[in-house]
């Protein structure tokens, strides 16, 4: 089982003392660009041969402080040789991070949502050309007093087949603001609860500010109750479909 590393320090959320009203709104994040980042993705052991999906996410990303909204892109990639058939996308919260919406996807419903996870939306790829990416908008809300992860699997058509899985993996706080608008939370980075004085430490926290986070690496593990790993690979085939809560009721 994978495990995260001890960081070097930890860092305090310092919530907005007044409230500054963004004159562009939410759509206002999602518009600046920002990196993206594999960080915390794996392949599927049992993707076939030619398959090569990753996805990746936004390194940074910024929360309202009065709301808690904010808005993400998830971008689907073919590194493969050729052109892949229907793959599916999942979009998934978990505790401190909810997910609203994802544009073109469909929410799933409660009793068939990943174990641990809040909310979830699933993306139909009909089919995406070598060297060819999709990008998803996605709308969320995050609770600064909580701890938060997304995860991104991909799914050969409706099959259980994993071609690839993102996380679960942290968006955190990396140099946090007094006074602002907004907190900027960096992917990979466990977050530090407002009003906290201690924190768990994230797998990317001894970074030095402004460094470009890991393309590549293990998944966080998540301290679900009764399922330490969430949606994490297990055996020969991912768990995203098998570990459902359906399938424990």
């Amino acid at each position: 089982m994978y495990t995260t590393r001890q960081g070097k320090r930890a860092f305090m959320v310092a919530p907005a003392a007044a409230v500054v009203a963004l004159s562009a709104g939410p759509a206002a994040l999602a518009a600046e660009p920002v990196p993206g980042s594999s960080a915390g993705g794996k392949a599927g052991p049992s993707a076939p041969a030619g398959y090569r999906i990753t996805t990746e996410l936004p390194e940074r990303i910024s929360v309202d402080n009065r709301s808690g909204k904010t808005e993400l892109t998830a971008k689907v990639t073919n590194k493969g040789s050729a052109t892949t058939g229907a793959v599916r996308l999942t979009v998934a919260g978990f505790q401190g991070l909810t997910v609203d919406n994802v544009a073109g996807c469909t929410k799933v419903p409660e009793a068939r949502l990943p174990k641990g996870s809040n909310s979830a939306y699933s993306c139909a790829i009909d089919a995406l050309a070598s060297g060819k990416s999709r990008t998803f908008d996605v709308t969320a809300h995050f609770d600064l007093n909580r701890q938060g992860q997304i995860c991104l699997p991909v799914t050969l058509g409706n099959t259980e087949t994993l071609l690839w899985q993102q996380g679960p993996v942290h968006f955190g706080t990396r140099n946090p603001v007094s006074d602002a608008p907004d907190t900027p939370l960096m992917l990979n980075t466990v977050n530090v609860p407002a009003g906290s004085s201690t924190a768990t430490p994230g797998p990317s926290e001894s970074a030095a500010p402004g460094e470009r986070l890991p393309e590549t690496g293990p998944p966080s593990v998540l301290p679900l109750a009764g399922a330490a790993a969430g949606l994490l690979l297990l055996g020969g085939a991912g768990v995203w479909i098998t570990t459902r809560r359906s399938s424990h009721r």
